[in-house]
């Protein structure tokens, strides 16, 4: 008979660990500020704006095109006289106000809809029926309506953002898995609270596109709307500052003027919405 010969179920072998090479190679410098995101769209807006400015000196037609630094100029002399923080905060008021009522109506709609049959009816045929119409359209009608003021301003905000936010909400709500339903029966949930504790946080990502949607919709409806009214009281918005500098071939205080809406709108969308989607569904695992 042969010897049994005990081996050890594990062979361990010392290694150097120079013989691994280099396992993560530090980044340099150049590569970690590279890799912030920041830092690249500042760049892009950087060459944007040099090639703004060799464009408009290439044309040499201010009237036509003017130069981002007599932009510039233009947009701080309307800052330090007080002109334009004043407008867009009469536009960005009127804004929260219709922002404010499209979102509360477009949650109850969601609700109903996603409680009875009914209500899922409803909701499809208005969404398919108003939701194509545009919001501008809608503004003579508002003007008969509630008169030269912010409540027909008010009214067309309202129609921008009701139909985008209730149709993502409502998706999201029907793309809850059963499992999570079935977690929300089994715990006795009905209602509002099966609404709030379940179906809200699993459709969270979709709500969230909806709430992008309707902002951007109802922040270029508001300026469209003021450039074709705005004035209450004797003060107007952004649309209406860009609508006078116009008028009174003031371009370059025009393009200051756009370029005030563009920068509220990359406010709002990396600032507050990156803020709210960092604390909830990114910190939730829903996304990456």
């Amino acid at each position: 008979m042969s010897e049994h010969v005990m081996r050890p179920e594990i062979h361990r072998q010392a290694v150097d660990s120079a013989a691994f090479g280099i396992v993560q190679k530090p980044l340099s410098a150049r590569e970690r500020v590279f890799n912030h995101g920041g830092v690249r769209k500042g760049l892009l807006l950087i060459a944007l704006a040099l090639l703004w400015e060799g464009y408009a000196r290439l044309l040499d037609n201010p009237l036509l095109f003017p130069a981002f630094s007599s932009m510039l100029e233009a947009f701080f002399e309307a800052i330090m006289s007080g002109t334009l923080p004043a407008r867009a905060w009469v536009s960005v008021k009127v804004l929260l106000m219709g922002y404010g009522a499209g979102v509360f109506f477009a949650a109850v709609l969601t609700i109903i809809a996603i409680t009875t049959r009914v209500g899922t009816d409803l909701l499809e045929l208005l969404t398919s029926m108003f939701n194509p119409l545009p919001a501008i359209a809608l503004l003579p009608l508002a003007l008969l309506w509630f008169g030269l003021g912010n409540g027909s301003l008010v009214f067309v905000l309202i129609h921008s953002v009701l139909w985008a936010v209730a149709l993502n909400t409502h998706s999201g709500f029907l793309s809850v898995s059963p499992t999570m339903r079935m977690v929300g029966r089994n715990y006795g949930l009905t209602g509002l609270s099966y609404v709030a504790q379940i179906l809200i946080p699993a459709a969270f990502p979709s709500i969230l596109t909806g709430l992008k949607i309707g902002w951007a919709f109802a922040w270029r409806t508001l300026i469209a709307a003021e450039l074709v009214f705005g004035v209450s009281s004797g003060s107007g918005g952004l649309g209406w500052f860009i609508y006078e500098n116009k008028n009174q071939l003031e371009i370059p205080a025009v393009f200051a003027g756009l370029f005030t809406v563009i920068l509220i709108g990359l406010a709002v969308e990396n600032v507050v919405f990156r803020s709210i989607e960092a604390r909830t569904v990114r910190r939730w695992g829903m996304q990456s």
